[in-house]
């Protein structure tokens, strides 16, 4: 088999992953409905059931009952013989108390930028769909309206407003530094973010954390979480009592995980403050995939460029209109002068993210260094194969702070 028939079954196998998963997520969105109509919930299932069948191909059939009983366990099962699971191995989209699950939603993204990037470098993705489409007119739009002007200056600060203000009051939001056109980014709360009325942002990313409300020994009870499962986890995750109506529910923290200790220290977020219920009227929110693929791993770029900028180094965000994200030079004490291009990315699949950088050859901005999360750690050694390929070293967003700072003889640790 030649290297491009290779290449075009991996493009396949990519498509037909994005099928299933696309599909099983729209099928127990329509499952776990409380006010779907049993017309439009069958409706919507058997689409999905069309897709997920055309996706396995007339070889691997697979009846519309052994459809919905397989939304319930793992996505796998789903998936026709011969197609590497990569990181759908284990993954639910429906978790024990009936809820969709977060994971799910970024898998799916995350698979639809990989075809995005493949059928921009040589068109063998396929045919996207409406659906894709708008998402990708939606991070596209957003780059070019920013840059539009060429000046750096506006770019920085209309992308950093992106980042610190993924939701707000209509009122605040005309007041940000972004073009008009990008304001249409900017969308009504979510009904899965909402509780009569209410609303609540996540702590970490400003952004409208979900809303479940589900019986607990007995009696119902609400839930709000951040719809990234790492903010939730870093402890972005409350109860409330469900409050009488019209009044508004007051959030009750659940138990957090402890501060990390040594370096990780620096850039942990702080969740002191328990949000306030907000009213849904005159509020809105990024549409999901600018504040997933914007917002969210734009919070460790601007962290790390703070807290370098704090010990006294060099650093330009995002230069040349987003080349990469993070320019950072210094001299050391022997009067040495360095420099380091940096990419941030915050993947819940290391394989899909390894996939993207094999497909690109390394980073497009000519990035030197790949950076992920610090809670993203257990993705370097899989990366860190891939990247050395094309000259990339990868290191956690604290791991290369600190090792920035010694390179300019000052202390990462305050």
């Amino acid at each position: 088999m030649t290297p491009i028939e290779e290449s075009a079954l991996a493009v396949d196998d990519d498509r037909v992953r994005y099928l299933v998963t696309r599909a099983a997520l729209r099928a127990a969105k329509a499952m776990t409905a409380p006010a779907l109509e049993p017309q439009q919930r069958l409706a919507t299932l058997m689409e999905c059931h069309g897709t997920l069948l055309a996706a396995r191909g007339p070889l691997s059939p697979l009846s519309f009952g052994e459809f919905r009983r397989a939304l319930k366990g793992d996505l796998v099962s789903l998936l026709p013989e011969g197609i590497s699971p990569l990181d759908l191995s284990g993954l639910r989209v429906i978790d024990q108390d009936g809820r969709l699950t977060e994971g799910a939603f970024d898998l799916e993204f995350e698979q639809q930028m990989l075809l995005h990037t493949l059928r921009k470098l040589d068109g063998r993705a396929g045919v996207a769909s409406d659906r894709d489409l708008q998402s990708e007119i939606d991070q596209e739009t957003a780059f070019a309206l920013l840059s539009k002007q060429g000046d750096q200056d506006v770019y920085v600060a209309g992308r950093t407003d992106l980042i610190r203000r993924p939701s707000g009051h209509v009122d605040d939001l005309c007041e940000l530094r972004l073009p008009p056109l990008l304001m249409e980014l900017y969308q009504e709360i979510s009904l899965d973010s909402l509780y009569q009325g209410w609303w609540f942002p996540c702590p970490v990313c400003e952004w409208p954390m979900r809303i479940v409300v589900r019986r607990s020994a007995g009696t119902k009870v609400g839930e709000a979480r951040c719809w990234h499962g790492p903010h939730a986890e870093m402890g972005a995750s409350y109860r409330f009592r469900l409050p009488a109506a019209g009044s508004a529910p007051v959030l009750l923290p659940e138990p957090a995980p402890p501060r990390p200790m040594g370096r990780e220290t620096v850039l942990y977020p702080d969740l002191g403050t328990v949000p306030e219920a907000l009213p849904v009227e005159g509020f809105k929110a990024l549409a999901r995939g600018i504040w997933r693929y914007t917002t969210v791993p734009g919070l460790p770029e601007l962290a790390l460029y703070e807290q370098l900028i704090r010990r006294g180094l060099m650093v330009v965000l995002w230069p040349a209109l987003d080349s990469y994200d993070l320019l950072v030079e210094g001299k050391s004490k022997g009067g040495r002068k360095w420099s380091f291009k940096v990419d941030v990315k915050d993947y819940t699949s290391a394989r899909t993210l390894a996939k993207l950088i094999d497909a690109q050859e390394g980073d497009r901005g000519g990035a030197d260094w790949l950076v992920v999360p610090d809670h993203r750690a257990s993705h370097l050694p899989l990366l860190s194969g891939v990247a050395a390929k094309y000259g990339m070293k990868v290191a956690t967003a604290s791991e290369f702070g600190e090792l920035v700072c010694k390179e300019a003889g000052v202390s990462w640790h305050e």
